[in-house]
């Protein structure tokens, strides 16, 4: 699994909208959020779809959700929210 390129990122552009909007994040590079100080929220691609890796509630590790189609886009944003 590697990390997501641009043209996987633009197939996630309307996702990535929602994130920059939540209080907390800051994107330092496209599609790579962090809270603080800390690395936060990043993709991946490979052959099963888009995946999305987000520090876990204690911080302590990520978590992997599939961000292929919109209910993990909406999970995803969902967990967000809870952890920022």
């Amino acid at each position: 699994m590697r990390h997501a390129r641009d043209h996987d990122l633009d197939r996630l552009e309307l996702l990535l909208e929602r994130l920059r909007t939540l209080t907390g994040l800051v994107e330092k590079k496209r599609g790579v959020f962090y809270r603080k100080s800390k690395s936060f929220l990043h993709f991946h691609e490979d052959p099963k779809g888009l995946f999305a890796d987000i520090r876990t509630e204690d911080f302590s590790d990520f978590e992997r959700v599939d961000v292929t189609g919109p209910e993990g886009r909406d999970h995803l944003v969902t967990l967000a929210m809870k952890r920022t």
